[in-house]
């Protein structure tokens, strides 16, 4: 398990309660529940920056997904997800990062990433991050190397 002092908690967050469905043979949450996890807290954050509720407005990419899995989770504990831009952002790219920890703050479960590309989808291109989602990412952004993405 790893230990997280002082954990400071990012603007994005929500809780996730563990239901049986996630549990696998080995009686402890399947790695692969992680991912849609990810990606309603993905959600959480992106669809404010649009200004809308509506997930078919969204003008990304999501080019990779990775998940470390740091310690057990087990049937009906409830876990806290959170999510937060890393530093820095690129022109037309930008990772998530995303953590998983006891309602203490205590325990880190798991720590995910993804990398997202801004895209023109009515072009088929990248585009470059819009300004105002730029402003908002770079207020909320933390550095990935204390989160373990060095």
């Amino acid at each position: 398990m790893t230990g997280t002092p002082g954990l400071s908690p990012w603007t994005c967050r929500r809780e996730f309660p563990i239901f049986y469905h996630h549990i696998d043979v080995l009686n402890h949450l399947n790695h692969a529940a992680y991912f849609p996890f990810m990606e309603t807290l993905r959600c959480d954050y992106y669809l404010p920056l649009l200004g809308t509720n509506d997930p078919a407005k969204i003008d990304m990419i999501l080019a990779e997904a990775t998940c470390r899995y740091l310690a057990p989770v087990q049937y009906g504990m409830t876990l806290v997800g959170e999510v937060a831009p890393a530093k820095p952002l690129g022109r037309t790219s930008f990772s998530l990062l995303y953590r998983f920890r006891d309602e203490a703050g205590t325990i880190v479960y798991a720590r995910g990433r993804t990398v997202i590309v801004c895209y023109d989808y009515e072009n088929s291109r990248k585009k470059e991050i819009p300004q105002d989602r730029r402003a908002r990412m770079e207020r909320d952004a933390v550095d990935p190397i204390p989160e373990g993405w060095g």
